[in-house]
């Protein structure tokens, strides 16, 4: 009988540590769903991590560039338009890149024609019903009020249209027009002009950004510097989003080291129109076929449907895959402890893609890795619930109908009925994988989709934020001659104009695909010369050389991707910097106006207060092949290792 009852005690002790361990669990559980828990990086499972040095081949900054200042005010006094022709009123349509792209060129072109310009309208956001009402459409992105107030020399800009035109405005009484990508000044004076001053009130339907020119006449260079002063001034994001982009660079830098900021830049969009579907699998292609095909029948792509994806691929016309981003900057020599933030809120093939670049580098986070779930939806906003795109399953019968369904049925034998239909789960339905099973078409956006919509357009707006930030940038994917703006563009050319100096890799990839052709069997132990010769390229391709490189190609599409010469001033102190021109003679690189005489005083006085010593740079030599250290393993494990054997990874090892 003893023994009984200490077998109940003990039975019943155990129970109620089972209860107390399920509820310590679900409160758990619950605290950190409601987003009070923090973002976490385990940095420690992989080496011991701490302050290191900073080598200047990884992390910069490059002696050349230096001298360059961002100044993008005007080179002389002018005051702001007195005549008053009329209101310009603009709908965006696109992503990220295209809106911030196509509200610059609105401000210039409001500017040439002495207009007023109306806030433009995101149609991403205002087509997405249901999106939180504390936001209105300019304003789910950036700040109105700066945005007026920073442009009030410039142009005169106006938060709606008066009373009694926008009733006029929804009646359609106005004309609209919708020029096509990289018109000229000439059209705006000539087409627009005119309709404006007849109407008044002028509607401006942006699709594809890039309503302007890239390389205005030289008679308009203020025009250039106007653009300048839009994209990297007036366009302030809204506090909430500039918030949370501090907090996410404060993360990634709160152990002392600098981060590498990487754009896959693999979107559906993008490789359906320059023929990469065959570089993936399955289910994959035939989604990129179908948007291609879509293309075909708009007119965007004038080409076959199925096309060599390989061959495009040696061409430099696909985007990198994070494997080969991973494998180059092995080869540049960034140590696996490196952080690695993956910007974009779209990457094609979703996590099974990043697979080989997080086995070679653990720390790559994202936002979602960085920030509570509470965090991104403060961001948001609140929202309405909407229901989901589900199919419904038939209402139930009553006894009495079935009764005279069965009789009305037909002679008898009958055979058996079908079985069932089996039920649809979620995720056979959202996104793009509910349909390619059932039909050839690919549905319309639902409310749903347009929501996720909106939404990632706050997502690419915060890691623009972040990337801009970064001590190093790394695009998978930039000048795609596809003539659209581009995000990783974008984030160049304003790095370009804010950190002249900072890291920012601008790779050939026509180059890398036949490097990579080379080591095509063995890319993951590559021979020495493969190493050295990827490493020479990608620093020729963050030096002068490579922004040179770039700007022949970028400039010409989107004038904010290479902002030179006209949004930047040099210090006298650049002896040795050599003007490039381009075929027009247009500056390149070289033909910046010096810095005016108090900034010059300014950038001296902080340059003398913080000139603190730099960590010397070193060339290491690459170990001859099979000279590897087998004991290298056992030596990342020891936590007494020091500091110096971290601070710069050598491929070879």
């Amino acid at each position: 009988m003893l023994l009984k009852s200490k077998f109940k005690l003990a039975t019943a002790i155990g129970i109620v540590l089972s209860m107390l361990s399920l509820l310590v669990h679900l409160f758990l559980a619950n605290y950190s769903a409601g987003g009070i828990t923090n973002y976490s990086m385990h940095m420690d499972d992989v080496l011991p991590f701490g302050q290191r040095p900073r080598p200047r081949r990884l992390w910069g900054p490059l002696i050349p560039l230096d001298h360059l200042h961002p100044f993008a005010k005007p080179s002389k006094s002018y005051a702001a338009p007195s005549k008053h022709n009329g209101f310009i009123y603009a709908k965006i349509y696109g992503g990220f890149e295209k809106i911030q792209s196509s509200i610059c060129d609105l401000v210039a072109v409001a500017r040439l024609l002495n207009a007023t310009l109306v806030i433009p309208e995101i149609q991403a956001t205002t087509r997405a019903k249901g999106i939180s009402p504390k936001f209105k459409s300019f304003s789910y992105l950036y700040d109105e009020d700066h945005f007026i107030h920073a442009l009030s020399s410039d142009v005169v800009i106006v938060h709606g249209l008066p009373k009694d035109l926008r009733e006029a405005r929804k009646r359609i009484k106005f004309p609209t027009v919708s020029p096509r990508n990289s018109a000229t000044p000439e059209y705006y004076i000539k087409e627009v002009l005119p309709r404006l001053v007849k109407s008044k009130v002028l509607g401006i339907i942006v699709n594809g950004g890039n309503c302007l020119q890239s390389i205005l006449p030289s008679s308009l260079e203020e025009f250039q510097k106007l653009r300048c002063r839009v994209a990297f001034h007036a366009l302030r994001l809204r506090p909430q989003i500039q918030a949370l982009g501090s907090q996410i660079v404060g993360r990634l830098r709160a152990s002392g080291r600098p981060y590498v900021a990487y754009h896959p830049g693999l979107l559906r969009d993008t490789l359906a129109f320059h023929g990469c579907a065959e570089l993936f699998q399955d289910i994959h292609t035939e989604l990129i076929q179908h948007r291609r095909n879509q293309m075909i029948k708009r007119g965007t792509v004038k080409e076959q449907l199925t096309v060599d994806s390989v061959a495009r691929k040696m061409a430099g016309l696909c985007p990198l895959m994070p494997e080969e981003v991973g494998l180059l900057l092995q080869a540049l020599g960034y140590p696996p402890t490196t952080i690695i933030f993956l910007a974009g809120s779209e990457t094609f093939g979703g996590q099974r893609m990043l697979i080989p670049l997080r086995a070679m580098f653990a720390n790559l986070v994202d936002r979602t890795s960085l920030c509570s779930q509470r965090e991104l939806l403060d961001l948001v906003g609140p929202e309405d619930p909407l229901t989901p795109d589900l199919p419904q399953p038939p209402p139930p019968k009553s006894e009495k109908q079935l009764t005279e369904e069965w009789k009305r049925a037909g002679p008898r034998p009958r055979p058996l009925p079908p079985p069932p239909a089996r039920p649809f789960y979620a995720h056979e339905k959202e996104g793009w994988y509910g349909w390619i099973g059932e039909n050839d078409t690919e549905p319309d956006a639902s409310l749903i989709e347009f929501r996720r919509q909106a939404h990632r357009l706050l997502w690419d707006a915060l890691d623009y934020f972040v990337s801009v930030e970064a001590d190093a940038f790394f695009p998978g994917f930039h000048n795609d001659g596809s003539g659209w703006p581009d995000y990783s563009n974008l984030v160049m050319g304003h790095r370009l104009y804010k950190t002249p100096s900072g890291i920012t890799y601008r790779p050939d990839r026509k180059i890398i695909a036949a490097l990579f052709e080379d080591v095509n069997d063995h890319r993951y132990h590559p021979p020495r010369n493969w190493t050295i010769a990827a490493r020479e390229h990608l620093n020729r391709s963050a030096s002068v050389e490579g922004i040179v490189s770039s700007a022949m190609l970028s400039r010409p599409v989107s004038f904010l991707a290479h902002p030179l010469p006209e949004c930047s001033c040099r210090t006298p102190k650049s002896p040795g910097v050599q003007p490039v021109k381009d075929s027009n003679g247009r500056f390149l690189f070289g033909g910046e106006e010096e810095c005016p005489d108090w900034m010059a005083r300014s950038l001296a006085t902080a340059s003398a207060r913080n000139n603190e010593p730099q960590n010397e740079d070193y060339e290491d030599e690459l170990p001859e092949d099979g000279s590897r250290s087998d004991t290298q393993e056992s030596d990342r494990t020891d936590s007494n290792k020091s500091s110096e054997q971290d601070e710069e990874m050598d491929p070879d090892d």
